[in-house]
């Protein structure tokens, strides 16, 4: 699936990040089967641990996916920000529990 790649190309993306379709996306049809799974997930809002549950795959491989979907322009990854209280923490409380509500979904 990943050609033997463990780590993105880009900057790693943290496992809460939320993934979303771009307009490019709708022109996408010649996709391997996995990243056209991925982008019909990325309809609605979805995070990489979601889509490695999905694909039945480590979260890993599923960063690598979704990387190769946005370097191409079909996905954009919005990544968690820092929290708000200046400590650098993990990520927000809403984000936590998002993932949760996924996660208990599938």
């Amino acid at each position: 699936m990943t050609g033997g790649r463990t780590r993105s190309t880009g900057t790693d993306l943290p496992i809460e990040s939320l993934v979303t379709l771009t307009r490019q996306a709708s022109l996408g049809g010649d996709l391997q089967m996995e990243y056209r799974i991925i982008v019909q997930l990325a309809a609605r809002p979805v995070s990489l641990v979601e889509i490695g549950a999905a694909l039945r795959v480590p979260v890993g491989v599923a960063r690598v996916l979704v990387s190769d979907l946005a370097e191409a322009g079909y996905l954009e990854v919005h990544a968690p920000q820092a929290a708000a209280d200046g400590t650098g923490g993990g990520p927000a409380p809403e984000i936590l529990e998002r993932l949760l509500e996924g996660l208990r979904a599938r």
